[in-house]
């Protein structure tokens, strides 16, 4: 699939050079807490692991900071309306992760999310958020896919934020507000001094107990179950579900809120990570490997498919492994193959089906979808697997 980039990421390929020897040398202190800020913790409540089977169910994929891309695929399953409000009523939906890298608007989809969330309760509705590998990355200090818009981005909340906490010290009876900046040097060797800045401002945001970490991420959810569909960014192994679902989600959440150290914890890293895993993921179904699949459902009570994100599909929303593992990345940020916003729909009544934008199904088995997407064709394929739905964007 061809890249199209309208802002590059800035990686290790294409970073200044100096720049580039930074991120790495940054992760090295991050993790070793040199830069983390020192406040004491509050006790957290339990998070909520496993949810029951909703009527209707929505999955949304990787989004890397492309703002237009992420309202295109809410409003497939109508899910926000002509003014960015939440229209979907009752429907539960879940984003699978990788807000962030890659594109240049990652702080206004978190807030969009975050409202979204809002509005979705009033109406009796929920979005749950997921961490992918890219907020791991962020939070630990890891830059390499950040784009030179994103900089700017987080330049301009760094003035906002500071000018607010600046108007909050001037009032009598407020608590003097923490300095997110406290810690970070104001200069860093070989970076070139107009990054400095903006890496200052991404580094308080992002780190555990930042600002943007605690406020945005730390209450994803990084394992999900909802009725029989277990959602995780990039797969699950036996041994990660002995280890407890419900404990990585607390453990992750303690420290995005400061209270483990810098570095993650070992099964949010390396390669079989719940955050990285690929094995249930390429493309070619021959190199999934669908046994060890099954035995990882077999662990999780009623669970029947495994929903994952991370690795790009271009041939968009997939399953395999007689659709126990489906893959929803289709890669539709503008930053990482620009690729047609699909959405996974999971009906209790009617079963799983693809809402699509790609017109190759225009003319192809047409047939009318329900109400929600009455202006939309239907495309069915083989009776095991999703049915696809073309809807107008």
């Amino acid at each position: 699939m061809e890249q199209k980039n309208q802002s590059s990421p800035l990686t290790c390929e294409n970073l200044p050079s100096s720049l580039s020897s930074f991120v790495d040398t940054f992760v090295d202190f991050s993790v070793s807490g040199l830069f983390l800020p020192q406040h004491p913790q509050i006790p957290q409540k339990p998070l909520q692991t496993d949810f029951p089977a909703p009527d209707r169910l929505v999955a949304i994929g990787d989004l890397h900071g492309d703002l237009q891309k992420s309202k295109q695929a809410f409003r497939l399953a109508g899910l926000i309306d002509g003014s960015d409000r939440w229209s979907g009523g009752s429907t539960t939906v879940v984003q699978i992760g990788d807000v962030l890298d890659r594109g240049g608007e990652e702080l206004k989809i978190l807030y969009f999310l975050e409202k979204l969330k809002r509005e979705a309760v009033k109406s009796g509705g929920q979005l749950i958020t997921l961490n992918g590998n890219h907020e791991i990355m962020n939070i630990e200090g890891d830059f390499r896919y950040v784009t030179e818009k994103a900089l700017e981005e987080f330049d301009v909340w760094a003035y906002w934020y500071e000018i607010g906490n600046k108007m909050k010290s001037l009032c009598h009876g407020l608590e003097i507000p923490k300095n997110p900046f406290h810690g970070i040097p104001l200069s860093f060797n070989r970076v070139p001094e107009e990054f400095s800045h903006s890496i200052r401002a991404r580094i308080a945001a992002l780190r555990p107990d930042g600002p943007i970490s605690r406020r945005f991420l730390a209450n994803n959810l990084t394992v999900l179950v909802v009725g029989d569909s277990v959602f995780v960014h990039g797969g699950l192994l036996a041994e990660h579900v002995d280890y407890g679902l419900q404990r990585i989600n607390e453990e992750v959440r303690d420290w995005i809120n400061g209270s483990m150290g810098g570095r993650a914890p070992q099964y949010c890293r390396g390669r079989n990570a719940v955050v990285w895993l690929r094995k249930f993921s390429d493309e070619l179904a021959k190199n999934c490997d669908c046994s060890l699949l099954e035995h990882v459902l077999a662990t999780i009570p009623g669970a029947k498919r495994m929903i994952m994100g991370h690795t790009i599909q271009e041939t968009g929303i997939n399953g395999v492994c007689d659709y126990r593992a489906i893959r929803i990345d289709v890669g539709m940020s503008k930053g990482c193959g620009n690729g047609l916003p699909e959405v996974l729909e999971i009906n209790k009544d009617s079963g799983l089906r693809v809402l699509t934008s790609n017109p190759v199904y225009m003319n192809k088995n047409q047939s009318f979808a329900d109400g929600r997407t009455k202006e939309g064709l239907g495309l069915l394929i083989p009776k095991q697997g999703p049915k696809q739905v073309e809807v107008k964007a």
